[in-house]
């Protein structure tokens, strides 16, 4: 199957296979979320990004193997309602940004800290703390030994704009420096984006559009 990043609720996972990491893109819940589950090709080791919703879907894509760890991207509760469920059933460590853990309603074993490394059998992702849509949001960058970088912005990065800061110009401020600086400041065109809603992009997409954003304020 070739990857798209096109998923809808009810439908199977989009399967992203890379050489050494294979991302299971799954749609979930009533706000369409993202879930995404990277596994090491080298160990079998699973990682899961959001527990957003629909226990029984997650732990279907997860399957016998279980999974180490799960990543919740920020405190909203769209993107943990699934997460006490998935822990329960799998032991999984649980990971949060450092600022957004307390208002997740499962407890936090590890706290990410901007540059911390996440890892999922051989493969290493670095946590990118983004403020202004929640005060602990983070990324997961993903720099493919064998490609090119790819990064889960959960609620941070969309295509078409930054995420919500609800009109709040601080908290935008704060967004739009922190995508500009760690992300497209840092990454290539060519790095892809999943976003926690809708379908995938990559900042050589985005990046013409920066102006734009920052002007309009959102």
């Amino acid at each position: 199957m070739t990857y798209s990043g096109a998923v809808k609720v009810g439908g199977p996972a989009n399967v992203h296979e890379l050489a050494d990491l294979m991302i299971s893109k799954v749609a979930v819940g009533s706000m369409n979320n993202n879930a995404y589950l990277l596994r090491c090709r080298h160990t079998g080791e699973q990682l899961l990004i959001d527990a957003a919703a629909d226990p029984r879907t997650l732990l279907s894509l997860i399957g016998d193997d279980g999974i180490a760890s799960v990543v919740t991207t920020h405190r909203h509760g769209d993107h943990w309602q699934a997460l006490a469920d998935v822990v329960a059933a799998t032991g999984a460590r649980t990971y949060a940004g450092r600022y957004d853990a307390e208002g997740i309603p499962v407890a936090t074993d590890v706290l990410l800290d901007d540059g911390d490394t996440v890892r999922v059998g051989r493969a290493e992702l670095t946590a990118r703390h983004l403020a202004g849509h929640t005060p602990g949001s983070v990324a997961l960058v993903y720099d493919d030994p064998h490609g090119h970088p790819h990064v889960f912005t959960g609620d941070c990065l969309f295509p078409g704009g930054v995420g919500n800061t609800w009109k709040d110009p601080e908290a935008f401020a704060s967004l739009i420096r922190d995508v500009e600086d760690k992300l497209f400041g840092a990454l290539p065109d060519e790095t892809w984006v999943y976003p926690g809603h809708g379908n995938d992009t990559t900042l050589g997409n985005e990046r013409p559009h920066l102006p734009e954003w920052r002007e309009r304020g959102w």
